[in-house]
Formats: structure tokens, sequence, C-alpha cells
């Protein structure tokens, strides 16, 4: 297959992921919606939402003002090069920049000046992947700095927390990081988990549960039922949306795992905000689809 010039594609993968929230998330936050009580300050927040996802569809602008690090997923067919891609989609990101579907949000960490055009070292953040379908596939994630800024990770045993090297322990560690978190992370949140791995790889590997379907179903019957008791307990703990109280904490809860250590044993909680912005480019057979 001949490599292609995807640039102006990417600018409209960036453009759907920043201004149109995907149905499942929306979906989400409806129901979370209906099971508030009428009339109190949740059920307002959610309704506020709700307005501000419609706006931003109908008038393609940024559904938060914080549009996030871009983090793409590229997998590629073999023979592509991942030089060509890089070079597409930073130069895609400029100009989604320029066109407003992203805030300038790349900042150099030692001067404090911000280079205006999301690029930056390591901005975009990259993850290429080579595999055998005859296809190109990207997936885009929007990650905002509120949210990012509430994850946490945790080393067990932890005696403080009564959490073991177990899911019971993991389930204990997650629920101390919602806690933590209160509505400082744009409540009603999705929490990814990683079990296991080393400190960056465990990090890595819970961000990629942003990916996952809010209506999806892990593989692992344990971990589904893990999941599923996370869930129900953290919106037992009264946060609600945006901390103002109320029964919809969080939207869902996403766990992997990865092989570890003997010595080591992390569990790493990620943390999205209810603007859950992602979204997938499919190139196949000289055809373009988004998703």
């Amino acid at each position: 297959m001949e490599q292609p010039d995807l640039t102006d594609q990417f600018v409209e993968l960036i453009r759907l992921a920043s201004t149109d929230l995907r149905s499942d998330v929306e979906d989400a936050l409806r129901a979370a919606r209906d099971r508030e009580e009428e009339g109190s300050a949740a059920q307002a927040a959610l309704d506020t939402i709700l307005e501000n996802i419609r706006l931003a569809r109908a008038n393609s602008t940024p559904i938060c003002q914080d549009t996030g690090t871009p983090i793409f997923y590229i997998y590629f067919p073999p023979g592509w090069s991942t030089l060509k891609l890089r070079h597409q989609v930073r130069e895609a990101t400029a100009t989604a920049t320029a066109k407003s579907y992203l805030r300038p949000n790349a900042v150099d960490s030692l001067t404090g000046r911000n280079s205006g055009n999301n690029l930056g070292d390591d901005f975009p953040s990259l993850h290429f992947h080579e595999w055998e379908e005859p296809y190109l596939k990207v997936d885009l994630m929007l990650k905002g700095g509120g949210c990012e800024n509430v994850g946490a990770q945790y080393k067990l045993p932890n005696v403080t927390l009564g959490a073991g090297r177990d899911l019971d322990g993991v389930r204990r560690v997650v629920l101390d990081a919602v806690n933590q978190a209160q509505g400082l992370g744009c409540a009603p949140g999705i929490i990814g988990v990683a079990v296991g791995g080393d400190r960056g790889a465990s990090y890595i590997r819970s961000k990629e549960q942003f990916f996952r379907p809010l209506d999806d179903q892990n593989d692992v019957p344990e971990l589904t039922e893990l999941e599923e008791r996370i869930t129900q307990e953290a919106n037992q703990l009264g946060i609600g949306p945006m901390g103002f109280g109320g029964k919809t904490t969080v939207l869902g809860v996403k766990v992997d795992t990865l092989h570890r250590l003997p010595a080591s044993y992390f569990v790493t909680a990620s943390y999205m905000c209810w603007a859950d912005r992602r979204r997938t480019m499919i190139f196949c057979d000289g055809e373009i689809t988004f998703e």
C-alpha cells in the first residue's frame, strides 16, 4: 500500500475528539443525570455538562477549555514510514491549534514558555505499533490536566489502607484514589487501573484503559467483577458531579494487568474527567472512516 499524506484527515480526527463527545460517554452522563435527585446541585451540574456537550458539537468548539495532551496510538501496516506519520501528525496538531480545535498547551518545563502550537518535546505524545493488518488505525485521546493531577500510584502491600497483594488490595487503593480526588478531577470521572508492571509501564497501561468504551466488558471475569464493584462502591462515596455531592462519582472503572517483578506490586489509578475525549480514524482501501 502506497503511504498517503493524511495530514488533513488527522486534523479532522483532532477536531472530532475535541468537539464531539462519543455517544457511550454522553449516554452514561444522561443516565447519571436521571439518577440524581430532582433539583439537586448534582443534577444541575450534569445539566450544564450536557448542554456544554450539545453546544460544542453544534458549534465545532472544544468541549473543555483545557484541550489536554494529545495522545496518539498509531497502528500501521508493514512498510509504512513512522517518520512520515510523525511529521503528518505533528503538522496536523499545529494546524488544529491554529484553527482553535486545540488550546496551546505545550509549555517548556525549564523556561515556562508556551510553544504556541502544541509542539514540543514528546508533545504530542505518539505511540507507534506495527501490526499485521493491511490498514492504518489511529486512536486519539485528549487528556486534560486537571484529571491528570489526581491520578495516583500505590505500592502493595499498603499497611495504612489494609491493602494486600490481591484484588481486594487493588480495590482498596483505587477507592482511596477516588476519595482523595474528590471533585478536583471534574467528576463524574472514569478510572483506568493497571495492576503490575514497573512504575512507567503501569501508568501507560492505566491510561490506555480510557480507549475502552464505557459499555464494554472485560475479557477476564475476575476483573469484570472488580470493575463493577469499584464503580458501585465509588458511587457510594457521595462526592458526586464536580464534587457537589450526589450518586454519581464515577461513570466507570476499567482494569488491566501486566506481569511484574516479584519484589514489586504497583497499582496505578489514572483519572479521566467526564470529558473522555477519544476518537478513532481508520484508513483502509483508500477510504477514511471515523469512529
